[in-house]
C-alpha cells in the first residue's frame, strides 16, 4: 500500500492528469485517450484536496457525491472504503468519471481551481471504481428480502438502470424494457468509445442481471405491448426513454444526400465498433473516410461527431458554431481534445444553405446531386436575451462557402410523441413535449406511472439522468408501499 498522503497538497503539488495518448496515436483507433492513474499518483492528486468546510464540488454535483470524503480515503490508501463512499450516491461512478463534464461541474467549482488548478476529481473517481472492479468489490444488488411487488421500467439508459438497481436493492422484481438490442441506450449507441468503452457499460448491465434485474430487449412499446398492458402487469411503471428526435433546420438544400443527423452517424460508428453489420457505414453514406466533413452545432454531441470523423480518416473536419468559444455549450476539454486531433472550428458561423452538385471526381457522371458545400454567414453577438445570453445576429455581406462531402447536423434532441407511441393519449405533456410530472411524487398524469431523465427535463447529462432515476425509485417505493398499506387496512376492516 502506498504511503498515506497528507491533505492540502495543492500548495506544493501541481495538478496532473493521467498519461494522455498523443493525437497521432489516438487517431488510429477508438480507445480511450487517458490511461489510468497508478496508486501513487492517484493518492498524490487526491491529496491536493483542501477539505474545505463548504465543498462546492459536492454542491455542484447533481448526485451530491461525497467527493472530499473519497478523495481523503484515496490519499490514505483506503481504496475499498473510497469506493463504498463513491457508490453510495452514484450507481455508475466508473461511467461518470469518464464522461461527466467535470470542467463545468465538480472540478469547475473546486475552491482551489483559480490559480492552483482543480483537483482531478473525474480521473480519481475512474481510478477508484476501476480498481474496485479489478478487486471484486463491486457486487450485484442483493435485497435483504424479496417483496411481493414488481416494477416495469421503459428504457435501459442511465435513468432506467439507476432506478432498476435502487428498486432491486429494495426487493422488487424489476423488468426493464428497451427497443434496442443492447442495454445502455445513449451510453452504448451515442457516446463514442474514446470517451466510454462499451465493455464498461456492458459489465454494469451484467452485474444488474446477476442481481436479478430482468431485461426485455428488442421490445417496442406500442408494438409489442401497450402502456396499459405494462400497468396491468406491474405495481408501478417508470418511463425513462430519453429523447432521440433530432432537431432540424429549414434551410435550402437540407434534403440533399450526404446530409445526416448526428445520432445516425454516431450509432453507425458505434455499431461498427461492436461488430454489427452496418450497410450504411460500409457503403459510405454514414462513413467519413476520405471526405470533407462539416458538423453543425456546438454541444457535446457535435464534439462526439467531429472526433469520430477524424478517427474515420476524414480529409478534413470543420465545426460550425454560431456563437464564440466562450459561449459554446459543450465541454471546453472536448473542444481542446478536438483541436489537438486536427478539427477546425469556425466560430461565429451559421449555415445559410446547403449547396448541391457533383463532386469533382464525378462531375460528368449522371445521377442526383449531393451536398458539396455549406453556404455560411458570419455572426456577431448582439444584445442579451431574457436569460442574459447574447443573441447571435448575422453580419451583412459576410457569406462564404465551406466545402463539404458530408454534413452532420448536431442540433440537439426533442422528445418523441410519447402518448401516441405508447397508445396512452391521457399522458399529459408540457409545451416542450416532455412528460409532465408532479415534482413531489415524480408521477405522471396516470396513477402509478412515473417518469425520469431526459423525457422529463429534456436532453441533458448522464449524471442528471442517474439522479432522476434514483429519485424516481424512491418515489415509486413510497407509492407502492402506500398502496400496499391501504389494501392491508381495507382488508382488515
Amino acid at each position: 500500500m502506498a504511503t498515506a498522503k497528507r491533505m492540502l497538497g495543492f500548495v506544493t503539488t501541481a495538478q496532473q492528469m493521467p498519461d494522455k495518448r498523443t493525437p497521432a496515436a489516438r487517431l488510429g483507433d477508438f480507445r480511450e485517450i487517458f490511461a489510468r492513474f497508478d496508486q501513487g499518483r492517484a493518492a498524490e492528486q487526491a491529496a491536493r484536496c483542501s477539505q474545505c468546510g463548504i465543498p462546492y464540488c459536492q454542491i455542484h454535483c447533481p448526485l451530491q457525491n461525497n467527493i472530499p470524503d473519497w478523495l481523503k480515503l484515496t490519499a490514505e490508501g483506503r481504496l475499498e472504503e473510497a469506493y463504498e463512499v463513491a457508490q453510495a450516491t452514484n450507481n455508475f461512478p466508473e461511467i461518470c468519471g469518464r464522461i461527466c463534464p467535470q470542467d463545468r461541474l465538480c472540478e469547475g467549482n473546486c475552491v482551489i481551481e483559480k490559480g492552483f488548478d482543480s483537483v482531478t476529481i473525474g480521473s480519481v473517481e475512474k481510478y477508484i471504481t476501476d480498481t474496485a472492479w479489478d478487486n471484486g468489490w463491486v457486487k450485484p444488488p442483493t435485497p435483504r428480502r424479496e417483496l411481493d411487488a414488481s416494477i416495469g421500467i421503459i428504457g435501459a439508459g442511465p435513468a432506467g438502470l439507476a432506478a432498476a438497481e435502487q428498486l432491486r436493492r429494495k426487493g422488487y422484481a424489476v423488468h426493464v424494457y428497451d427497443r434496442y438490442d443492447r442495454v445502455g441506450g445513449l451510453m452504448v449507441y451515442g457516446i463514442p468509445n474514446f470517451k466510454l468503452e462499451k465493455e464498461v457499460v456492458a459489465r454494469r448491465a451484467r452485474l444488474l442481471a446477476d442481481g436479478g434485474v430482468q431485461y426485455h430487449l428488442n421490445f417496442e412499446l406500442g408494438r409489442d405491448a401497450s402502456l396499459a398492458d405494462l400497468r396491468a402487469q406491474h405495481d408501478a411503471v417508470l418511463i425513462a426513454t430519453g429523447v432521440y428526435k433530432a432537431r432540424d433546420v429549414k434551410l435550402p438544400g437540407v434534403g440533399l444526400p450526404n446530409i445526416v443527423q448526428a445520432m445516425e452517424f454516431l450509432t453507425a460508428s458505434n455499431r461498427k465498433g461492436l461488430g454489427d453489420a452496418v450497410p450504411q457505414f460500409d457503403d459510405g453514406s454514414l462513413n467519413a473516410e476520405g471526405k470533407h466533413v462539416v458538423v453543425v452545432g456546438g454541444g457535446d454531441t457535435a464534439m462526439d461527431c467531429v472526433r469520430t470523423a477524424v478517427r474515420q480518416q476524414a480529409k478534413s473536419v470543420t465545426c460550425l458554431y454560431r456563437r464564440d468559444r466562450a459561449n459554446m455549450p459543450g465541454s471546453a476539454r472536448e473542444v481542446y481534445h478536438a483541436e489537438e486531433e486536427g478539427v477546425a472550428f469556425e466560430w461565429l458561423a451559421s449555415p445559410l444553405a446547403f449547396i448541391g452538385g457533383k463532386p469533382a471526381a464525378r462531375r460528368k457522371a449522371k445521377g442526383a446531386d449531393v451536398v458539396i458545400a455549406v453556404r455560411t454567414n458570419r455572426m456577431r453577438l448582439g444584445i442579451a436575451d431574457s436569460t442574459g445570453r447574447q443573441a447571435p445576429e448575422t453580419v451583412p455581406g459576410s457569406e462564404f462557402d465551406q466545402s463539404a462531402d458530408l454534413v452532420i447536423k448536431a442540433l440537439g434532441f426533442d422528445p418523441e410523441d410519447v402518448p401516441a407511441l405508447f397508445g396512452a393519449p391521457e399522458l399529459a405533456v408540457t409545451r416542450w413535449g416532455t412528460l409532465k410530472i408532479d415534482y413531489k411524487t415524480m408521477m405522471t398524469s396516470l396513477d402509478g406511472v412515473f417518469a425520469a431523465g431526459d423525457i422529463v427535463r429534456g436532453a441533458s447529462l448522464v449524471v442528471w439522468a442517474v439522479r432522476d432515476g434514483r429519485d424516481a425509485a424512491e418515489a415509486m417505493h413510497r407509492h407502492v408501499q402506500a398502496k400496499a398499506a391501504s389494501r392491508f387496512a381495507a382488508a382488515a376492516d
